[in-house]
């Protein structure tokens, strides 16, 4: 017993130990009906004001009922977004803009994975589309409003898997070569990239560097939804659900990155089990990051300097 309750910890992993109140703050997570987005909304509804941003306005009131119910926080509020419609992302954010006057955290945790070869409203290859791009026009859209109520941060989810991906600007929506499983990797990649340069990009422009931050991070192989398109994954996750997080564990380094005391002047870096980890090289390539920041603002059809 002793062994598996150690090798247990183990696979729990980093915990977030800060007590932080986010009283008057508001937070936005894309994605938080289900899986590690929902423990993270749970965590930050004991906290503060958590808005549930998410397709199905159904399950996302389902979850928020189920945390406002354990919480006893009314303020957890669920708002239809759309991440594979640049449509619904820019409704999305006029109707936030228009209700809110404050932004404090956006944690951009949505994402879709192994999802077989499709295209979103826009024409986007669906991985890249939703992990990067929608989250990269979302974040555009909200950037005002989070440096009006700075100190602000922006929490990238990402994954170890950004390892195996590489940006393909010759063929960023797979209509050439397509293998699912690489272009969940390659958009993984690009949410490292993205924090980097906009990391990069706010330190520039303030002048109380501290006072705005974006950091990305691994949450860990977690026993969540993520896996639903691959029935061979899904098989896998039953078979090794012991060594994997439980969504609870898989939330605590979003939940460290969006509210730890010790990371209020930490920008542009990457975490995993509530650390900074390790990147791969072309996570830390600096023209691959603005060239992508430059493609990105191209294909969603924005100037963002």
């Amino acid at each position: 017993v002793p062994v598996i309750l150690s090798s247990r910890r183990y696979v729990a992993g980093g915990q977030c130990k800060s007590t932080a109140k986010l009283d008057g703050k508001v937070v936005i997570i894309t994605g938080a009906n289900t899986g590690i987005g929902k423990e993270t909304a749970r965590d930050l509804a004991r906290r503060g004001k958590v808005i549930v941003a998410c397709r199905d306005v159904a399950k996302g009131e389902a979850a928020a009922s189920e945390i406002r119910a354990e919480t006893g926080n009314q303020q957890v509020i669920v708002k239809k977004l759309d991440l594979a419609n640049t449509k619904s992302i820019r409704e999305f954010a006029e109707n936030f803009l228009a209700e809110e006057k404050e932004l404090h955290i956006l944690i951009n945790n949505a994402g879709v994975m192994l999802y077989p070869y499709s295209k979103t409203a826009d024409g986007f290859e669906m991985h890249l589309g939703v992990n990067h791009l929608g989250h990269f026009l979302l974040t555009f859209l909200l950037l005002e409003r989070l440096k009006q109520s700075a100190p602000a941060r922006i929490v990238n989810v990402s994954s170890l898997a950004h390892h195996g991906g590489r940006i393909r600007f010759h063929d960023l929506h797979g209509d050439k070569s397509y293998n699912r499983g690489l272009a969940y990797c390659h958009s993984k990649l690009a949410n490292v990239l993205f924090t980097r340069e906009l990391a990069r990009r706010l330190q520039g422009k303030s002048h109380r560097r501290a006072e705005f931050t974006a950091n990305s991070l691994h949450p860990g192989s977690v026993r969540s939804e993520l896996v639903r398109h691959s029935s061979v994954m899904t098989w896998l996750w039953k078979v090794f659900s012991f060594f994997l997080k439980t969504p609870s564990e898989g939330a605590q380094t979003s939940v460290y990155c969006a509210v730890a005391e010790e990371l209020d002047s930490v920008t542009g870096q990457y975490f995993s089990d509530c650390q900074p980890a390790y990147v791969s090289p072309r996570g830390r390539d600096d023209e691959t990051a603005k060239k992508l920041w430059r493609v990105s603002c191209e294909l969603l059809g924005i100037q963002w300097d």
